[in-house]
């Protein structure tokens, strides 16, 4: 072994030997949060990949804790949710800490420590023999310095970046692809030679985001956007026949419980999820719920899930006014109409001159009718009073619109008598990438947040989202944000310990709330989950790890497979990525059924095709869109 430096030790032994020029082809993985355990372990336990993970001083046994900054907070609120359950935790312990993950790193694992990711770290980890390198780091700043680094020590490297700036990112994509082809023109096959490098950049929160917002509102649908094709999956139950009414079945939901909620697995009684049924099993799950693909169609031609909000420059006049001083105006115009009819019917004048009349009575300005008969005057002096009424209402309306334009970039504040809306905890990155899918969703929104520097408070302002600051914790935040009128809580703030509070004193408000929460650990994710499943039967609760949703894009990415998209099914993923056909054995000179394999990959369609036929025989130079499992995908190479 090369020698190991003191600032960077290599703490563990790898299963090779020999100088860095003799290393094989293998994957480096480097980050500073959980995103890195679980892509490693991704690669590693799935794809069988030999991995290199660089994480900073004693992250590599000191994990974060499972449930946020307050470890004895948190051990508390856990036991709450234990004794207010009937059965256990799962794989939990009793103080609330959960067994080791699935899939932990081995003994056999390569890890590398390193306070700073310079080019000696990179040099060490055996980035310029790699065969890719994946940078997690939650700094954009940090990950495209390292991957300039990278480039330029292995031009051939594949390169897979976590950057939140989506604008950034296509640059940067741009910069270093051009970055390799240049580099490739300096070697010895000439400007021709061809080369495997490639970039693709990625953020865990907006793979995550679809996923959260979708189950956080029943019967939504999941949409993934191809190259030149979009697909729409939704969930539904199938019919009497064991048919869908969609194009085909992707997955069967657990079966046993209350329809569109998630199952325990191993529970008694319930049929756990699978994953890319055959045809007979779709047969015998005839009522079960089922995630079905609804269509395939371009983007040009097709109508989103949700329509584009038509934006123009001139503000609505509903944001000028209140709901209230708009039916006070409404009632006022209708007095005056009223007043004008009376006049007319008891005078018998003209009845454009009694609404004159009506008007002049209503502004004072008329003079007074003491020779007039009964009715007359009475009529002047209810047009009187109703003048008086309208003058405060019209300073009212002044007031409001000139407040409203004063204040177009303030925040909101929810208006009353507001319901079947959802509350959404947290306007960091996730939450951010949550608010806005929803809003696409024509979804009302109430946000709640106690840092009034959150980066996603810019983004509630521009779309005009109602929010509450203050700590969730404390006792009249949530009610502000009107929970109990609400169809959905969705917890995703950065600490687990208030995720679960929420959730738990949401619950206190309102048994049969909806909740969805966002936990830093799977595994614990998993045992909050089924407990609060059977503390609150009749409520559908879902927990969501974002590591868990987003490890399997970037993994996939890292092997070279553009990974299109992916969509939550219960605690499982099923990821939609584009496949060429040339050199599959089991894709190529196959037709799309019989490409097909239960339980691992589908063929969906053809790239830049709607309308691809069971019969059509799959050839070289073909591209295809296949809904896979991640071992599926394995296999597939």
């Amino acid at each position: 072994m090369h020698p190991r430096g003191a600032l960077f030790p290599l703490v563990a032994s790898v299963p090779y030997q020999g100088g860095p020029g003799d290393r094989p082809a293998h994957m480096v993985v480097c980050g500073d949060d959980g995103l890195a355990h679980r892509l490693a372990a991704e690669l590693r336990g799935v794809y069988g990949e030999q991995v290199t993970l660089v994480v900073p001083p004693n992250e590599r046994t000191a994990r974060p804790p499972v449930v946020g900054r307050a470890r004895a907070a948190s051990a508390a609120l856990f036991d709450r949710v234990v004794s207010a359950a009937v059965g256990t935790v799962g794989r939990a312990g009793g103080n609330g800490q959960p067994a080791p993950p699935a899939g932990q790193r081995p003994e056999s694992e390569g890890v590398l420590e390193a306070a700073e990711l310079t080019e000696a770290v990179l040099a060490e980890a055996g980035v310029a023999r790699a065969a890719a390198l994946a940078l997690v780091y939650d700094d954009d700043e940090t990950n495209i310095r390292a991957a300039l680094t990278a480039r330029r020590l292995n031009p051939r490297l594949r390169l897979v970046l976590r950057l939140y700036n989506r604008r950034l990112g296509q640059h940067i994509e741009e910069l270093l692809d051009q970055a390799a082809a240049l580099a490739a023109g300096d070697d010895d096959g000439g400007p021709g030679a061809a080369i495997e490098a490639s970039t693709t950049v990625l953020s865990d929160a907006d793979t995550a985001a679809p996923a959260l917002a979708a189950t956080a509102v029943a019967g939504t649908s999941r949409v993934v956007q191809t190259e030149g094709l979009l697909l729409r999956a939704v969930e539904r139950p199938l019919s009497g026949d064991g048919s869908g009414t969609g194009l085909c079945t992707l997955a069967l939901l657990s079966g046993g419980g209350p329809a569109g909620t998630d199952g325990p697995h191993g529970v008694a009684g319930e049929q756990p999820p699978r994953l890319l049924p055959d045809d007979e099993e779709v047969r015998r799950a005839a009522g079960r719920q089922a995630v079905v693909l609804e269509h395939v169609s371009t983007p040009a031609g097709t109508e989103s899930a949700a329509p584009a909000r038509r934006t123009t420059g001139v503000m609505p006049l509903a944001s000028l006014f209140s709901r209230r001083l708009r039916w006070s105006l409404a009632g006022l115009v209708g007095c005056v109409v009223g007043l004008a009819v009376a006049m007319w019917l008891v005078t018998g004048i003209h009845p454009l001159r009694a609404f004159y009349i009506t008007l002049l009575d209503l502004f004072a300005i008329d003079d007074p009718a003491l020779k007039e008969p009964l009715g007359r005057q009475i009529l002047q002096l209810l047009s009187a009073l109703v003048g008086l009424l309208l003058l405060p209402v019209l300073l009212a309306a002044a007031l409001e619109a000139l407040g409203t334009f004063r204040t177009a970039s303030a925040l909101r504040r929810p208006p009353r008598g507001l319901s079947g809306h959802v509350v959404l905890l947290g306007l960091g990155k996730i939450g951010t990438r949550v608010l806005t899918r929803l809003r696409e969703l024509n979804i009302p929104v109430v946000c709640v947040e106690s840092d009034p520097e959150a980066r996603g408070l810019a983004t509630a302002r521009r779309l005009r989202v109602p929010v509450v600051l203050g700590d969730v914790t404390q006792e009249g935040v949530l009610e502000a944000a009107q929970i109990h009128r609400a169809q959905a809580l969705l917890a995703v703030t950065s600490s687990d310990t208030t995720n679960l509070e929420a959730v738990l004193y949401a619950r206190t408000v309102r048994p049969d709330l909806r909740a969805v929460l966002r936990l830093y650990d799977d595994d614990f994710a998993t045992a909050v989950y089924r407990t609060l499943r059977t503390a609150y039967p009749r409520a559908l609760t879902r927990s969501r790890s974002v590591t868990h949703l987003a490890a399997p894009a970037f993994a996939g990415a890292m092997l070279g497979r553009q990974v299109l998209g992916a969509i939550a099914v219960e605690r499982r993923v099923l990821l939609f990525a584009a496949v060429d056909v040339d050199g599959h054995p089991r894709l190529e000179d196959r037709t799309v059924a019989e490409a097909f394999q239960a339980g691992a990959w589908r063929v969906l369609a053809l790239l830049g095709r709607t309308g691809t036929p069971a019969d059509h025989v799959l050839a070289k130079g073909d591209r295809v869109v296949v809904a896979a499992t991640r071992r599926g995908l394995a296999e597939l190479r």
